[in-house]
């Protein structure tokens, strides 16, 4: 293997990359989801949403209560003419006209029976209303599992960038010692541009992994709303020492937990309250209504505590003519829901099933990067005798070098790797959130 390609291969091995600077902000990943909760627009955009279905659905329940309407009026006449003819009194005295009118109205109406459409209507946005907060909650599990993948991209980043710093001074130091042995003619001038190639390859791909993680890290500031200057130093302490436990194996943790399938499911159940309400319209509304009423033309009439009440009946006949189309619309909708329930159980299938082979393909790599450090490490060092007693040329010690700190790399971020499959795992069956619930402070350690 080429030189280039082995180092291509240890530096390209971590995805995205890592950042440097002369301060840095230290927060563990709790504590960056619980500020991504608290600070991202999605989140506050998603919680909105549930307010909202909160006050349409009071709105709705606020159908089934009495109407009560109160009203008046005052009115005045400039010199009104009244000529009614059988108004005269026997001694020929005119009809007085009332130049001032008042009156005044109390009107309620109680629905008593409206084809089960306001019952309907009801649960149409309780289980929208549920919907919301289901989803709501999806959207903090996304949010969290997306400040995983930032947090173990910097991390891996930060770890790559200390074993390529640290394989920098070495290499530097090969170049002083090369340089040396080439002025006394020990080794030609080739190998020792072959040393100092090694050195600017280094040094070229700590500059673009610098370039690559500051892009990283201004995603995971915005998204936490820190400062767009703030760079963040992960600790391994932060992101790697916990105990993994209940380890998902199959897709039932995922049918009853995650929060999509579950804000779905309640959809469903509106669709199936929508054709109920759509079928209300072949009924009649019955309505209890009743009032009072008080009105006076000066100087003509006065009536006082006129007291109504009864009942109300309304059929739309037109409307039933015309309402199968609106039944068979909601019904559609309702086989839609149910489709894409389907789809969707099928897919978080899949997706479980793929986070748990990547978890279990990254214990294995694991145990195969643990023996490749070792085997690297050995071979570097027989590569070295060999090289200092004139057994093995230049092109052997620098691929041994670079395939040592590729397995260095490896070994580093092999853990890394493995907690980040695990919360991915946690995150298809719907888990992840619950891992972050505990109350903790939010204040960033500096």
């Amino acid at each position: 293997m080429k030189i280039n390609q082995l180092l291509l291969f240890g530096i390209y091995c971590i995805g995205i990359t890592s950042i440097e600077a002369q301060e840095r902000t230290s927060l563990t990943l709790e504590e960056a989801i619980h500020l991504a909760w608290t600070k991202s627009n999605e989140v506050n955009l998603a919680d909105s949403k549930v307010n909202s279905s909160k006050y349409e659905l009071q709105s709705k329940k606020n159908a089934q209560y009495p109407d009560l309407k109160l009203s008046g009026q005052y009115q005045k006449f400039l010199d009104p003419k009244v000529d009614i003819k059988f108004s005269q009194s026997e001694t020929g005295t005119p009809f007085p006209s009332g130049n001032q009118l008042l009156i005044g109205q109390l009107n309620a109406s109680l629905p008593v029976f409206a084809g089960f459409k306001i019952q309907n209507n009801i649960k149409i946005s309780e289980n929208l209303y549920q919907a919301q907060t289901a989803t709501a909650m999806q959207t903090k599990e996304e949010i969290a599992m997306r400040v995983v993948n930032y947090y173990a991209s910097l991390y891996k980043a930060q770890k790559t960038l200390e074993l390529l710093k640290e394989n920098q001074k070495q290499a530097e130091q090969r170049v002083v010692d090369f340089t040396e042995m080439e002025k006394n003619g020990i080794i030609p001038r080739n190998d020792l541009l072959k040393s100092q190639l090694q050195v600017s390859k280094i040094h070229l791909s700590i500059d673009e992994m610098n370039n690559n993680s500051n892009v990283v890290n201004y995603y995971l500031v915005s998204l936490l709303k820190l400062p767009t200057d703030t760079k963040l130093k992960i600790n391994e302490s932060d992101f790697i020492n916990f105990q993994m436990n209940n380890i998902p194996t199959d897709e039932k943790p995922a049918l009853e937990n995650r929060k999509d399938l579950e804000a779905i499911s309640y959809q469903e159940k509106a669709s199936k309250a929508g054709v109920k309400m759509a079928k209300g319209a072949y009924y009649p509304t019955v309505s209890l209504i009743g009032g009072y009423a008080s009105l006076g033309l000066e100087n003509v009439i006065t009536v006082q505590n006129a007291i109504n009440f009864g009942v109300g009946v309304s059929y739309d006949l037109g409307g039933i003519l015309k309402n199968s189309s609106s039944i068979k619309m909601a019904e559609s909708k309702s086989l839609e829901t149910q489709n894409y329930k389907e789809i969707l159980t099928d897919n978080i299938k899949v997706q479980v099933k793929k986070a748990i082979e990547d978890y279990d393909l990254a214990l294995k790599q694991n145990e195969v990067y643990l023996e490749a450090a070792t085997q690297s490490s050995e071979n570097y060092r027989i590569v070295k005798d060999k090289y200092d007693n004139g057994l093995s040329n230049t092109n052997d010690l620098l691929e041994a070098d670079v395939e040592q700190l590729s397995s260095k790399i490896n070994k580093a971020l092999a853990r890394a790797t493995i907690i980040q499959k695990y919360y991915e795992l946690l995150s298809t069956t719907g888990q992840l959130s619950q891992t972050f619930n505990l109350p903790i402070a939010f204040g960033a350690k500096n």
